[in-house]
């Protein structure tokens, strides 16, 4: 489990490594900072679409071979960005990332149930998307120090080191992973005629879009609405990412016998504070609901697949493949809503319509569960 959380972290890593160093890659490539969000647009998007198509293209292959080429493909992605001329070049390798990030969260999220006993199975998949707040963690406040002392360029360098050493140990210690069973494109299409699994995607997607929307432009928000220096934004954003690794460790080792009822309660949580820092001056009350914000996120790509997989216990590459189509492809979304919000109307607009958003996720009915399947 730690070879695949550590590549989670590398993934997470480079996909959202440009938001701390978005007025730099702005500045380097002459575009504005809505525009330059496109890096974090551009994999969201092309995820969603990898997502179900790579599950279904690998068939019954190994899914070890399948995971350790996903990963290898993150460190081309970011090597590619490292060295980009151009704002063109840099959206190819954000191309390559997406592919990587649609691939890998589709099979190997789940690998954690077939390492462990079925009673630990949500523990397991605690460890993983631990991968992913840890990845939180470094990507942001990484992003804006080396941003600061050596160039965006050199962060996209580091990534490639991660990168490069993630591999490695996925190759080295990941096990033979045989397919339980082939998906198909008609396994997909009849799961996302289940209530369950359907209104779950849609809870989740609600979260996602409104999350990003406001949380791509958090540097420019703590820049030009709370006032803060550089060491300052690099500060909070350590703990931002600090109390998103928290909020997940708590979560996994809570009970899940109503994720429902738990991702209502952190969607609740992250609007508040969203929508509470629109209305804020400058002030340390800024930097506790930047925290705040981070645990209540932390929370949710858990609680999301926890969901999806109880929902279609049958199939869960069907439905992890399904909740990253929905979940990448509303990030993406909500990351564009974000920069068009934050160029027209500035950062706290996009964070209100962003904290608008995440409640109605939260309002997602369960839906309707048939004999014989499992409630979310």
């Amino acid at each position: 489990m730690a070879s695949v959380a550590a590549v989670s972290f590398v993934l997470v890593l480079s996909e959202f490594l440009p938001v701390g160093l978005l007025p730099a890659i702005s500045h380097g490539l002459h575009v504005d900072t809505g525009t330059a969000g496109l890096l974090v647009v551009v994999p969201g998007v092309t995820a969603a679409v990898a997502a179900p198509l790579v599950t279904v293209a690998s068939g019954m292959l190994d899914r070890r071979h399948v995971l350790i080429a996903l990963a290898a493909l993150i460190t081309l992605s970011d090597g590619l960005a490292a060295f980009a001329p151009t704002m063109g070049v840099m959206v190819a390798a954000r191309l390559l990332l997406g592919l990587s990030v649609g691939g890998f969260w589709a099979m190997g999220a789940g690998v954690g149930s077939r390492l462990v006993a079925p009673a630990d199975a949500d523990r397991a998949a605690s460890l993983i998307t631990a991968g992913i707040s840890a990845g939180t963690v470094v990507s942001l406040p990484l992003g804006a120090l080396i941003g600061r002392l050596a160039g965006w360029r050199v962060a996209f360098v580091l990534a490639v080191a991660a990168g490069a050493l993630a591999t490695v140990l996925l190759s080295t210690a990941l096990p033979a992973l045989r397919p339980t069973g082939a998906v198909r494109a008609a396994t997909l299409t009849s799961a996302l005629r289940r209530p369950p699994v359907a209104l779950a995607l849609l809870a989740t997607a609600a979260v996602f879009f409104g999350h990003f929307a406001a949380y791509t432009y958090i540097t420019p928000y703590l820049q030009q609405h709370a006032q803060l220096g550089p060491r300052a934004v690099t500060a909070v954003l350590l703990g931002y990412g600090l109390a998103g690794l928290a909020g997940n460790l708590l979560i996994g080792f809570a009970s899940f016998r109503s994720p429902r009822v738990m991702a209502g309660c952190a969607a609740a949580v992250l609007a508040g504070a969203v929508l509470a820092l629109t209305l804020t001056t400058p002030t340390p009350v800024t930097v506790g609901l930047v925290l705040l914000w981070g645990a209540a996120f932390g929370a949710a790509p858990l609680i999301g697949q926890v969901r999806v997989m109880r929902a279609l216990p049958q199939a869960p590459d069907a439905a992890l493949a399904l909740l990253v189509t929905a979940s990448q492809t509303f990030l993406a979304l909500g990351s564009l809503a974000g920069g068009a919000l934050t160029d027209h109307r500035g950062t706290t607009t996009a964070f209100a319509a962003g904290a608008v958003a995440v409640l109605l996720g939260a309002l997602v009915p369960v839906g309707s569960v048939r004999r014989g399947e499992v409630s979310s």
